[in-house]
């Protein structure tokens, strides 16, 4: 029974997180979207509170306003880089007249920390913070004016980045993941805490084995090739990270596996917890028909205020909002930042 819900829970690890692929590699662009031609984007680089850097691309608008902008950061989905969903959200924004960062979170894609490709519920959630201190200081953002977009399991960690910073003046969670909760009690809350202490043994017993062999095991990842036994949810990240749709080198999703050990800290440290206590606006956006509906209703039921809204997008599904331009509520999006951020 254990090893089944090892499979199970792995694979919930690494599978979290209509545009061409050839459209858009020309002239060396790198990104899984086709290239804004009314925007500029850079590379830059900031640390956070633990002293790893972290890696964006910047997308500024190129008609600049003569103001200050409002500005936003972009993270996610859960083991994707910044230059699939978060950069195609990024340069979306920029376009609407805001400072949008897109950036990788520790121990992935071009941002550093090692060991690689490891995730944790505070780190990540302090990425978010550290892109604020970066965006607060730029001498054309206005530091009063910045807020969040959190994608898939980062819409859970925006949640929480908005609960512990008050700099946070609007988040935006698409397509949201409370990845602590599903990996530590599966979908749908299936684990119970016998079977999650099974887990917790055979993952500290990796420890010891890590620690001997001086690696770290990698948990599985999406298959090579779908046998079509598949879950519907699996198949639909199946036909964005291992297809020209949205495959990247760097992502994990796409071509890497996560540590298997990673799911220890998201087992026992919890997110949204203080979610209630979130003052400053939040917009939750979920597909009518995505596998993760709940975990955006659930988050939405603990949000107090009237500046909370829950927006269910008829149709989609999970991943339409990685990249659905029919799908993705962009309209929404600005008109919600453009209420909060004044």
């Amino acid at each position: 029974m254990f090893k089944k819900i090892l499979v199970s829970l792995s694979a919930i690890i690494l599978i979290l997180g209509g545009i061409t692929m050839s459209n858009a590699k020309q002239n060396d662009w790198d990104k899984t979207f086709k290239k804004s031609d009314k925007v500029d984007v850079q590379k830059v680089n900031f640390k956070n509170r633990y002293g790893i850097t972290l890696v964006g691309d910047l997308y500024l608008p190129k008609e600049k306003p003569e103001a200050k902008m409002a500005a936003i950061a972009v993270s996610g989905p859960f083991g994707a880089v910044k230059e699939q969903a978060s950069g195609l959200y990024a340069q979306t924004m920029a376009e609407r007249g805001f400072a949008a960062l897109a950036f990788d979170p520790s121990y992935t894609g071009e941002s550093g920390g090692e060991p690689r490709n490891v995730a944790s519920p505070d780190i990540n959630t302090e990425d978010f913070s550290a892109a604020v201190d970066y965006l607060s200081t730029r001498e054309d953002v206005d530091p009063d004016r910045i807020g969040i977009i959190g994608i898939c399991g980062f819409g859970g960690f925006g949640l929480n980045a908005a609960a512990i910073d008050t700099r946070i003046k609007g988040t935006v969670a698409v397509t949201m993941y409370d990845m602590t909760r599903v990996t530590a009690k599966g979908y749908n809350d299936t684990i119970d805490s016998d079977a999650r202490y099974q887990m917790k043994e055979q993952l500290n017993k990796q420890r010891t084995e890590d620690f001997k062999n001086g690696t770290y095991a990698p948990a599985p990842g999406l298959p090579e090739k779908l046998t079509g036994e598949e879950p519907q949810f699996v198949k639909d990240y199946y036909g964005y990270y291992k297809t020209n749709r949205g495959f990247h080198k760097r992502s994990i999703n796409s071509n890497g596996n996560w540590t298997m050990t990673s799911s220890l800290s998201l087992i026992n440290m919890p997110i949204l917890q203080y979610s209630e206590e979130i003052q400053n606006a939040v917009l939750v956006i979920h597909g009518e028909n995505a596998h993760s509906r709940y975990f955006s209703e659930d988050a939405f039921k603990k949000l107090k205020g009237e500046n909370k809204e829950l927006y269910i997008v008829p149709g989609a599904n999970h991943v339409d909002l990685y990249d659905n331009l029919e799908k993705i509520p962009f309209d929404k999006i600005e008109t919600f930042f453009r209420t909060y951020l004044k």
